[in-house]
């Protein structure tokens, strides 16, 4: 009997294909569903025998597992409680998303070690279990109400193509899966990368929607600086920070990326594409460093999740940080070590431009060496 279809187009409420599709799970059932990138095949975890059954369905053989789908970055954590630096910080930029992590798992306190012992035999390969988060709100919806992570795999024959639009689901699958939810036509349309990661380097197994380039770039470290409008002191401190990191690795500041940092800044009140204050350009300007350049930006949700290191102007600011995204706690400080403010020179003489600057000049010292300490612990490969 073919698989039955919930078709959202037609549905006055998603809601109840989500609950549909996660009682079908819980009772062992094989369901199709929608990711951002192609459909795939979900069992819950916690079902040995739902997940055998994929291996019957894909026609796979046991020596090639799956991945896990979970429900965010900090649910990861759960089944690799000793993620390195390298992993949380892609996973912090690539999920949700289209990308899967190939992550070592050996910790005694992994969920993984409460899973049933062929499940886990279905998901461990070499001592590594892929974990993938996906951005398609009906599959993260389904995984928040599910018990336990679901086993996920594309929705095709090993071998075959897969496939980013339900209709296109091979009538073999839809003889021996339980239910479809047809999402229409997948964003991506192809499938995910996959991505190993091992202490502090990683590897691209398979380029999917995310190139080996793109992944480069999402692994830099990356410092943001935060003050109120992002026209002098964030500005002066990303472009100075920019100079002495790259005086003490030996290139040019617009090098950095290339090893393996990025230096930005914004404002809590920012207004998009503004220019910077002529006396900060001009303070600059004599220590032959370049702000005329610089075009404010807001501070964002993105930019936020983004850095590895955040350092603000004032206690107020990194307040304000922290009351909108308290998940940055960790990465969150002050510039100066000694929690005093760099107050804002706006509207003031070009004196005042001049002091802000060489208060945050001695600010960033002890930061570049921070900085330089991660980076060289950071190194990747491609």
């Amino acid at each position: 009997m073919p698989a039955a279809v919930i078709n959202l187009e037609y549905s006055d409420d998603p809601r109840d294909a989500v609950h549909r599709a996660v009682a079908a799970l819980a009772q062992g059932k094989i369901v199709a569903v929608p990711t951002e990138t192609v459909y795939g095949l979900a069992a819950s975890a916690l079902n040995e025998a739902a997940v055998a059954r994929l291996f019957e369905i894909k026609g796979r053989s046991t020596t090639k597992g799956f991945a896990l789908a979970v429900k965010s970055a900090e649910d990861a954590l759960d089944y690799i409680p000793q993620m390195a630096p390298l992993a949380r910080r892609l996973a912090r930029r690539c999920w949700p998303g289209p990308v899967t992590l190939v992550l070592p798992d050996a910790h005694p306190d992994s969920v993984i070690s409460r899973l049933p012992l062929s499940v886990q035999q279905a998901v461990l390969q070499n001592g590594a279990v892929g974990l993938r988060v996906p951005a398609n709100e009906i599959a993260l919806q389904i995984l928040r109400l599910t018990v336990g992570p679901l086993v996920l795999t594309s929705a095709n024959r090993t071998g075959e193509a897969e496939v980013g639009d339900a209709d296109k689901i091979d009538d073999a699958i839809r003889q021996k899966i339980d239910l479809i939810i047809d999402a229409g036509p997948c964003r991506f349309g192809q499938s995910s990368s996959v991505v190993r990661v091992d202490a502090n380097n990683f590897t691209v197994l398979r380029e999917g929607v995310i190139n080996a380039e793109t992944m480069r770039q999402l692994s830099n470290y990356q410092v943001l600086f935060v003050c109120t409008g992002n026209t002098c002191r964030s500005p002066m401190a990303e472009r100075i920070f920019q100079k002495l990191l790259s005086d003490k690795l030996g290139c040019k500041p617009e090098q950095l990326p290339d090893r393996s940092v990025q230096i930005i800044s914004a404002g809590m009140a920012a207004f998009p594409g503004g220019k910077p204050s002529r006396e900060a350009v001009d303070i600059l300007s004599r220590r032959g460093i370049d702000l005329a350049s610089h075009c404010s930006q807001p501070l964002t949700e993105r930019l936020t999740r983004f850095a590895d290191l955040i350092l603000t102007m004032t206690q107020s600011h990194l307040k304000s940080v922290l009351n909108q995204w308290p998940e940055a706690a960790t990465r969150s400080f002050l510039v100066r070590s000694d929690c005093e403010d760099i107050g804002d020179p706006i509207g003031q003489p070009i004196a005042a431009y001049q002091r802000c600057a060489d208060e945050i000049t001695t600010a960033l010292h002890p930061w570049v060496e921070k900085v330089l300490t991660e980076v060289a612990s950071s190194k990747t490969s491609g």
